[in-house]
């Protein structure tokens, strides 16, 4: 059970966070840079994987991207040449180098020629019954690898619940993806996963944040921590239970708690 007094902080902070001055500083400015809705999935997705560590190198690393992709990524994804593919040998963020990096390329370029947007990979195994989006997290990892081209190394990279991960970047991406308010953070174009199937990311600062809140009981951050901090915060809204990421991620960056 959550305090009112723990409530109407989170509340308070939603509303503080959720404004437009959020996006400047944080990944999500990436997909923010384009219109359409393509450039945004693919961007938004590249992001949600790039995001760990300082966030003002994740920013430049994506900018970096967005430059050697000639300023379209969805262009580019669907009509490059091998020849086109050089420059990417060069990029580099933390763990994630150029065989990770062209690996992307090839699973966008080949699931663009057959599909109009990124939402069915997630949204397909999901029905309006899926307490959330766990089946979908695991059929998207399950369709991302089943290219022989696939690299071991690059798993890594892309988390499932299957292996107990709380599977950060990914509800990050889908929060980004789903959310719709007038707030004009969250972009809301897909429409096929509700924002209550939603699972709150669960960072080191949420992560921090939510166990001082008595938010979470868990000993140890996995992907029951996520859902269970999800369903806590359900007790809040049960319609949008993600909202309360701005709140707990915020306390923790700006170092409130």
């Amino acid at each position: 059970m959550i305090s009112a007094l723990v409530a109407e902080l989170l509340d308070a902070k939603v509303a503080q966070y959720n404004r437009p001055h959020f996006i400047e500083n944080d990944p999500i400015s990436i997909p923010h840079r384009f219109s359409k809705k393509q450039d945004i999935e693919i961007m938004g997705f590249w992001a949600s994987m790039l995001a760990w560590g300082q966030r003002k190198t994740i920013i430049n690393k994506c900018n970096e991207l967005i430059v050697l992709m000639d300023n379209s990524p969805y262009d580019f994804v669907k009509n490059h040449q091998d020849s086109d593919l050089k420059p990417f040998l060069n990029f580099k963020h933390r763990t994630f180098n150029d065989i990770d990096t062209l690996y992307f390329l090839h699973f966008f370029k080949k699931y663009y020629q057959t599909h109009d947007s990124l939402e069915d990979a997630f949204a397909r195994p999901l029905s309006s019954d899926s307490l959330n989006v766990e089946v979908g997290l695991k059929y998207f990892h399950n369709l991302f690898f089943d290219d022989e081209a696939a690299p071991v190394r690059t798993r890594k990279h892309v988390a499932t619940p299957a292996r107990g991960s709380s599977c950060k970047r990914l509800n990050m991406f889908l929060r980004w993806m789903v959310r719709h308010d007038a707030c004009g953070v969250d972009f809301g174009i897909w429409q096929r996963i509700s924002p209550a199937q939603l699972v709150c990311p669960c960072d080191v600062h949420v992560d921090r944040v939510a166990r001082r809140l008595g938010l979470i009981q868990r000993p140890q951050t996995n992907w029951q921590t996520a859902v269970e901090l999800t369903e806590m915060l359900k007790t809040l809204d049960p319609t949008d239970p993600a909202k309360y990421d701005f709140a707990l991620f915020g306390l923790g960056v700006e170092g409130e708690m």
